[in-house]
């Protein structure tokens, strides 16, 4: 039996919500699956995604294929990186206490970005809103009337 790791569509039209998945290959997209792993949302900036990094670090190590979509998902959440480091660690490069503070490392400078990203779109959002309505002042109406 082949499995896979992918998306799950949910949403309304033109507003899609994903689940990822472990579901069969023969599967529908939106039909049964194994188990779920988290959510991604495309639609907010950047991309929301919460995954359950542990389960997936197994689901990948029993055997199972990402999709394109989930593999690039999985390598921004870290977890290809993750299972490059503990490939590592049972061919005896380093110890695991290396392998995890090099993953701390990465992860820590990950979410410094990902913050600084959101920071942007947050102030970009700002900038393009309307400014606040202004009132005019009426001007007094003994002036208008010298035109002729």
């Amino acid at each position: 039996m082949s499995v896979k790791i992918r998306l799950q569509r949910h949403g309304s039209k033109k507003r899609p919500f994903y689940f990822i998945v472990v579901a069969d290959a023969r599967a529908p997209r939106d039909g049964k699956f194994i188990q779920k792993l988290g959510t991604y949302n495309p639609l907010t900036t950047p991309a929301t995604v919460q995954l359950d990094r542990q389960k997936s670090l197994e689901w990948l190590h029993k055997g199972a294929q990402p999709t394109d979509t989930v593999r690039k998902i999985l390598s921004y959440k870290g977890v290809l990186y993750l299972k490059h480091l503990l490939r590592g660690v049972t061919l005896g490069l380093f110890d695991e206490a290396t392998a995890m503070t090099k993953f701390q490392s990465w992860h820590s400078e990950h979410e410094a970005q990902v913050r600084r990203r959101q920071e942007e779109a947050q102030r970009e959002r700002r900038g393009r809103r309307n400014p606040p309505y202004q009132r005019r002042e009426r001007r007094p109406a003994g002036n208008e009337g010298s035109e002729g």
